[in-house]
């Protein structure tokens, strides 16, 4: 058997030295969670129990977790439907050159380069300028659009630029309309891109703290309330929280991808019912 090379070991170290200080604080964050009643913040644990979970679904006196929570899953839902709306949108306009193309694509990607406290400091600047109130679900939700629009169209750019045309010509030939071609075509081929693009805007948003942080007005988003909390809570009930919005988070993006995977064995089963009608 041949040997591996000295390199091997180094930059295998080195990836798990990465992965450590990836997952090392959510683990350890995880495990404190499990502590006993007199439990602390630190290591050494005292004791194992789901005390400090059962504490988080009881009446708090540091903060609306839950309402928090609430406001948080709401505004991600609306970055994620305005997301992929806009992106495909988008993604179809920037198939063909049109004047000030290159242009506006450099000015939607710029936000992504800007400090996002800038960006939440500017939008509750316009908002408080143009006298509107600033509330997470008008300044808010703009600010985070400026995070989650750019990464769309990145995706979407990428998808029609592989996008095999034949497909809209075939359903063109077949007397289709534009929006026939586009909601029987293209939309099912694109589907699982549009699935990524949704998980990217809803996660993204769900997590966002700088951005959010100047323009959520009097009501706290759930990243904003756990900030709070790290201030005057000395009990791993925040220990909890994490575990419990870094789980739910996981369970998302677990149904998107199950629903990937479902749409594409659904796919391959109409597939291959069309090749056994054929013979």
């Amino acid at each position: 058997m041949e040997r591996r090379p000295r390199s091997f070991y180094i930059l295998a170290a080195f990836f798990a030295l990465f992965i450590l200080f990836l997952y090392g604080p959510t683990i350890t964050i995880a495990i404190l969670s499990f502590q006993g009643p007199q439990g602390g913040l630190t290591f050494p644990m005292q004791g194992t129990s789901l005390h400090w979970f059962r504490d988080l679904f009881q009446e708090q006196a540091v903060g609306d977790i839950w309402g928090s929570f609430r406001r948080s899953f709401v505004l991600g839902l609306m970055v994620m439907v305005t997301t992929v709306v806009v992106s495909v949108m988008g993604g179809l306009a920037f198939r063909k050159r049109f004047a000030g193309s290159a242009v506006l694509f450099y000015l939607i990607i710029t936000s992504l380069v800007i400090p996002s406290i800038l960006v939440s400091l500017g939008v509750g600047l316009i908002f408080g300028q143009a006298g509107l109130k600033v509330h997470w679900a008008s300044s808010g939700f703009g600010s985070q659009l400026t995070w989650t629009l750019p990464f769309g169209l990145l995706i979407m750019l990428a998808v029609f630029n592989r996008f095999d045309k034949s497909f809209e010509e075939a359903a063109r030939d077949q007397g289709a309309t534009a929006w026939q071609t586009i909601r029987h075509v293209v939309l099912p081929i694109i589907a699982p891109s549009l699935i990524g693009v949704a998980l990217f805007g809803f996660t993204l948003s769900y997590d966002e703290f700088a951005r959010t942080l100047l323009t959520a007005g009097s009501y706290n988003t759930l990243p904003l309330e756990i900030f709070g909390m790290t201030t005057n809570v000395t009990t791993p009930v925040i220990f909890a929280l994490g575990t419990l919005t870094t789980a739910f988070s996981l369970i998302v993006i677990g149904a998107f991808l199950l629903t990937v995977w479902l749409m594409g064995r659904r796919r391959a089963r109409q597939g291959s019912d069309a090749g056994k009608g054929m013979v």
